[in-house]
């Protein structure tokens, strides 16, 4: 261990050479950059690690995904949990193995639900906190606020005390759910958003797989209660390695310029975009923002949280209800009814022993993390209303399916074995279904369909609406599986099956948009039939993005883009638009040249 630890030392100092010598590093690895970071950043006085352009988006996309992947540990660990001899032990008003009332199961349902409230009223607290404090630091005292409820946890003897970490730890997750999706979408690139935030996607699925393993190794363990704290305490880990560098990368650039920061924005979109501050594409940028954010920008947080609730030109309710909706309906699909509760299902439901059923948790979650590879490819070539459409469809199959092979499966039934068998394997159809076309999904189309003034309130109550409806799946399904049993999966199949043409009809698609296109396509928009922005979402071109003379981009920063690394491209400014221009009046208007595509 330590000879590897030295080899990556040396190979750390090679590549910090490089830094040194103003190029951009050939390597893209995260874990590497925090150890340069932690060894010469300070010294040599260079920011976010000496990195640029793609590079140090993909970093942000890192360390932004690691929120997610605690998200996703968090809402996997105590699935693997309540059947364990020694929690049963712990917390015996929770104990649902021997004590089959329904009584008992609504107790349990509450106590493990309880977390999605303390997750609610953290992301409400953005409305307020997100734009007071900015992205980056909201995410940092999220964390530590993840890290003292992990502790009450981890330390807990008395079912109350278990309830109140939950309660806290749900803050923190809250408060991080609802702004690492703005912040990276903020500083990506329109070409590259969709696939920063399906890699978010997939890190919750890994943080649920890494739960459930962990869940699984350390069921085998006999010392005290080791076997269910260690998995709840080791949240705490990953958690300090998110407040040990989340303030280390930059701000969104969109805040900045939005609370009146223009040259530190435009510092950051120079670093984002590898380019000089004065260079023509982020002086474009600064205008478009300064221009969307004219009418608003001397609002309070009170009157910006009112604005919501406004249509006028830009849509604000409309597009409001949208994001709202689109998080409710990831929940109502009925994906945390098998992310809770798999191995309880395996165990109860299916009647697998206790090895079995938790291996047959973990594996599903692990096939549940595999699949959610697949929308880096396809995020952006199906586009979100495909994709979104395609999983709907598929998990209202499967849970129709799954009512029957459940059911089969019961003793009480029929004793089947097959239909046992087939129930299993649909659970990890659902999973595939659910990971391709939800799982990043409503984490990166609100933060798109939202216009910049009230996007941190909109994100904090449709992220809101996602731990209400979390809160109610996970509260009914103990009580579900007690009372109608199988038929539990047929209620997510109705759901699923109905938010086919509420997607179809009412969600205009935004793949290969700017966030500012975006605003311009619900400019377009009837208040009376707000169908229609599906349509003018389809007609309306697109622009070519980032499509700049790059000797010209090289020059202006005084240095040559080295050899072998890719080159950016950005979008032609109007004619006549220079860093003089930027500094007038946002309202003014400014004669756009043709630039746009028709797909």
């Amino acid at each position: 261990m330590i000879l590897f630890w030295l080899h990556r030392g040396v190979f750390a100092l090679s590549e910090y050479r490089i830094y040194i010598r103003g190029q951009v590093p050939r390597s893209r690895s995260l874990f590497l950059t925090a150890r340069l970071t932690m060894l010469f950043s300070k010294a040599s006085g260079t920011k976010y690690f000496g990195l640029k352009g793609k590079t140090l988006q993909r970093a942000i996309g890192g360390i932004a995904g690691l929120g997610f992947f605690l998200f996703g540990y968090d809402q996997g660990v105590m699935g693997g949990l309540l059947n364990l001899k020694t929690f049963r032990e712990q917390f015996e008003t929770i104990n649902t193995v021997d004590d089959t009332s329904l009584h008992t199961a609504t107790i349990q349902g509450t106590a493990i639900a309880v977390y999605e409230l303390g997750c609610m009223v953290g992301a409400l607290s953005t409305i307020y906190l997100g734009d007071k404090l900015g992205r980056r630091k909201v995410i940092y005292f999220g964390t530590w606020i993840i890290i003292i409820g992990a502790i009450i946890q981890t330390a807990s003897y008395h079912l109350g005390q278990l309830i109140v970490g939950r309660v806290v730890a749900g803050i923190g997750n809250g408060l991080i759910t609802a702004t690492v999706p703005m912040w990276q979408s903020e500083c990506a690139r329109p070409e590259d958003r969709g696939l920063m935030v399906m890699i978010e996607g997939c890190l919750i699925s890994g943080g649920i797989a890494l739960s459930y393993w962990l869940d699984f190794a350390f069921f085998f363990v006999k010392v005290g209660s080791m076997d269910w704290r260690f998995p709840v305490a080791f949240q705490i880990l990953i958690a300090l390695i998110i407040v040990a560098f989340v303030l280390e990368f930059p701000e969104s650039p969109r805040w900045l310029v939005k609370v009146g920061r223009e040259e530190d924005a435009r510092e950051v979109w120079a670093a984002l975009e590898n380019c000089g501050p004065n260079d023509d594409y982020i002086n474009y940028e600064i205008h478009e923002v300064k221009k969307n954010l004219a009418a608003e920008e001397q609002m309070t947080s009170w009157q910006t949280f009112k604005l919501i609730f406004t249509y006028g030109e830009r849509k604000h309710f409309h597009r409001a209800c949208l994001a709202f909706w689109n998080q409710a309906m990831q929940q109502l699909t009925g994906i945390n009814l098998i992310t809770y509760y798999a191995a309880k299902i395996y165990q109860d439901s299916l009647h697998m022993d206790d090895v079995v059923s938790r291996a047959l948790a973990a594996a599903n979650g692990t096939e549940y993390f595999m699949a959610s590879f697949i929308p880096f490819w396809s995020i952006e070539r199906f586009g979100r209303r495909k994709l979104m459409l395609f999983g709907a469809v598929g998990q209202a199959c499967t849970m129709g399916i799954l009512t029957g092979t459940a059911w089969a499966a019961d003793p009480n039934n029929k004793d089947n074995r097959a239909a046992g068998i087939a129930a299993c394997v649909f659970l990890f159809v659902f999973n595939s279904f659910f990971a391709i076309g939800w799982l990043g999904m409503t984490w990166l189309y609100p933060a798109e369909i939202t216009s910049l003034e009230v996007r941190a309130p909109v994100s904090g109550i449709s992220t809101a609406s996602n731990w209400l409806f979390n809160f109610t799946v996970v509260m009914i399904c103990p009580v579900g599986f007690n009372s109608i049993q199988s038929y539990t999966y047929t209620i997510f199949a109705a759901i699923n099956a109905c938010m086919v043409p509420v997607i179809y009809f009412l969600y205009p698609e935004t793949a290969g948009r700017s966030l500012e296109e975006i605003d311009e396509i619900f400019k377009e928009s009837n208040p009376k039939t707000p169908w229609d922005v599906v349509g003018i979402a389809a007609r309306m071109p697109k622009r070519d993005h980032y499509n700049y003379d790059i000797e010209s981009r090289g020059n202006s920063m005084g240095e040559q883009y080295p050899e072998g690394e890719p080159k950016p491209e950005h979008e032609e400014v109007p004619e006549g638009y220079t860093s003089e221009t930027a500094g007038e009046n946002s309202n003014s208007s400014v004669e756009y040249p043709d630039t746009t595509t028709h797909q």
